[in-house]
């Protein structure tokens, strides 16, 4: 029986209104729920439950386990804004920009805290394996972060350095979320695997179409500043791959441009977008992500499921590739 998704964001809503804090002091749990109320995809979650129901019924069994994923994605996400200085976030002001940087950084904190403080009061035999691959996953989440930084700076990136980087930002935590959720249900070690790989190279698609929608999203519906990339100079997919097939002053000229910091915000992300119209840049988009997708898509001819239940992940996978916000 596949997972009905609008039945799981409800689970994952009702987790977080029972967990909505009370505790003092007010400043440090106040920014959580601030974010934890705002209405993200929850896809991680939703990955997790979709997991676990491929195997049981019962996915209210399932929901702490979920709400714990979700609050690590949230914690990268107050953590993340701080160092990119983002201003928005799923349409409404950042938790830096509305309460502070310091407690941000400490409402982030205390966020992962309780990440594992709700995984330790899970029930069951496999508790050991889902902390370990919970703390391998944040590692390489934190490993992907800090990659991004640094190709801010780093001159010799190329693609091969990007994929990777957005599978650990970005994707890994998919594939934990759908192996946790796999796992706590009872599957093998055979099905979880695939499973994560499933996931992982799904979330490189999705990290793909982000990037597209970074440049081309409608504002109304994106959710953050479009153009945010190109601003600070981010080594995106498509700067990557623009300047791959840009050659001699053609390339000088567009590196000179996307890192010049005196152009108007508006100036710059037309004409850095102009170049990125004339290479034809939306369709390699599409073409590596259809590739990412399909390799996701082969891995689940190795899971023990059955053939309507790996339509339904996939369909959902797809949701999320072709999404517009």
């Amino acid at each position: 029986m596949a997972l009905n998704i609008s039945q799981a964001v409800d689970l994952i809503e009702q987790s977080h209104q029972k967990n909505v804090s009370t505790e003092a002091p007010r400043a440090l749990y106040e920014p959580r729920d601030y974010i934890m109320n705002q209405s993200g995809k929850r896809m991680r979650s939703i990955f997790c439950l979709m997991g676990y129901e491929l195997y049981k019924q019962d996915i209210e069994q399932a929901c702490d386990l979920a709400y714990a994923i979700e609050l690590f994605h949230n914690f990268t996400l107050v953590h993340d804004d701080i160092m990119d200085a983002a201003t928005l976030r799923r349409g409404v002001p950042t938790v830096h920009h509305t309460y502070g940087a310091n407690e941000a950084i400490l409402t982030g904190d205390v966020m992962l805290i309780e990440v594992y403080d709700r995984l330790l009061k899970i029930d069951s035999p496999l508790k050991a394996n889902m902390l370990q691959t919970m703390t391998q996953t944040a590692r390489e989440v934190c490993e992907g972060q800090s990659m991004d930084m640094t190709f801010e700076t780093q001159s010799d990136v190329t693609i091969a350095d990007y994929l990777k980087m957005i599978e650990l930002k970005t994707a890994v935590l998919l594939g934990a979320s759908l192996k946790l959720g796999a796992m706590h249900g009872g599957a093998s070690e055979k099905d979880q695997q695939h499973l994560y790989k499933f996931a992982v190279n799904a979330g490189v698609s999705f990290q793909l179409q982000d990037d597209y929608l970074d440049v081309y999203g409608d504002p109304k519906t994106f959710g953050k500043k479009v153009g945010g990339d190109i601003i600070q100079g981010k080594k995106s997919y498509l700067y990557l791959r623009a300047v791959e097939l840009l050659e001699g002053d053609d390339r000088s000229h567009f590196e000179g441009l996307y890192n010049n910091d005196t152009l108007s915000e508006e100036d710059k992300v037309k004409r850095v977008t102009n170049v990125f119209d004339e290479l034809y840049l939306p369709h390699y988009v599409t073409e590596a992500k259809e590739a990412f997708f399909s390799l996701a898509k082969s891995h689940l001819d190795f899971v023990s499921i059955d053939q309507d239940e790996k339509e339904h992940l996939l369909k959902f996978a797809r949701s999320l590739m072709d999404r517009a916000s």
